[in-house]
């Protein structure tokens, strides 16, 4: 019997615990890196709702931790347990921005990502009272003085998208770094600032009610959802930027958990709830399984860095 005891005893110290109970058996914390309210954070707990119809047993715990324009937060990811417990989102540019000028303490590889599920494109707004009415009036306005600019803090889509406008078009603009897009839409709606690199789902809404003025929007072709909005390249200023917002894992977990994870997003990916809730929310959807997401970030630290080498913040 002594013996048998001992055996036991060996064997919970032997094999993990989630190796002993069916995955999940706890509740789930996802790292939002911004703060509760944004585009980031809501497409957390529409995935949390979807997610909860294929795992019914499941829970999920968000967490927010904003700051360093999703440093943080990212960080908190690369580093949480290994035990599946612990998942997160990521947005770009910033995930791989922070590696390239070196702020981050973590690299692609610190993560196994699960994939993408949408993006939300940039677009450049001035408050309504703005005497600048179009893309035009904006470049010859910077050119005339220095524009104060509200972008979502250093190395963010925003913040790349602007220093790209600026080499497009030979301005200087006073750029304002600010703690997220909650912050950045009252200095727009205040008028507070000259205008902002934004992304589209954080100012439709003040667009379509005329409390805002959106100028253009940095992508190849016109939204559907604001059609009545030209591109800058329409405009003769080729400028394209995009935010994608994906879901990951710190690296190390085991590969049953992962399969299960990757699996989940995928189902979530194409659950028609989620779809209606991402229309709902203004937000494109652009799902990636995790290899072609994890090749799409490759694709862009690459291109990061070279305009980090060129332009360094």
């Amino acid at each position: 019997m002594r013996k048998l005891l001992a055996l036991l005893v060996a064997m919970v110290f032997v094999f993990p615990a989630y190796a002993m109970a069916e995955y999940p058996e706890k509740p789930i914390t996802i790292i939002v890196p911004s703060k509760a309210g944004g585009s980031t954070d809501t497409t957390a707990r529409i995935f949390i709702n979807a997610a909860q119809k294929y795992w019914p047993g499941a829970s999920f715990v968000v967490q927010n931790v904003p700051g360093s324009g999703g440093q943080k937060g990212f960080e908190g990811i690369a580093r949480a347990k290994t035990d599946g417990y612990t998942i997160g989102m990521v947005f770009t540019t910033q995930v791989v921005s922070h590696v390239v000028s070196k702020r981050a303490r973590y690299t692609l590889d610190s993560f196994h990502f699960m994939g993408n599920t949408v993006d939300d494109p940039v677009l450049i707004v001035v408050p309504k009272e703005s005497p600048i009415t179009d893309l035009a009036s904006f470049v010859e306005a910077a050119k005339a003085k220095e524009l104060t600019v509200a972008v979502n803090g250093i190395g963010s889509d925003d913040f790349v998208a602007a220093q790209k406008f600026e080499n497009k078009t030979g301005v200087k603009l006073n750029l304002l770094p600010t703690k997220g897009s909650t912050e950045q839409k009252a200095l727009i709606l205040g008028n507070h600032c000259d205008a902002a690199f934004m992304n589209l789902s954080q100012m439709y809404s003040s667009h379509k009610s005329g409390s805002a003025r959106v100028l253009a929007l940095l992508t190849k072709e016109r939204s559907e959802i604001m059609n009545d909005v030209p591109t800058a390249a329409e405009l003769g200023i080729d400028v394209e930027m995009t935010a994608t917002r994906g879901f990951a894992v710190p690296a190390g977990v085991d590969k049953e958990i992962l399969d299960k994870l990757d699996d989940l997003l995928a189902k979530v990916n194409a659950d028609a709830g989620y779809i209606a809730d991402c229309n709902k929310n203004i937000f494109s959807r652009l799902p990636m399984s995790g290899p072609d997401f994890r090749a799409y970030l490759d694709e862009l630290q690459a291109e990061t860095q070279a305009f980090y080498d060129k332009n360094p913040w």
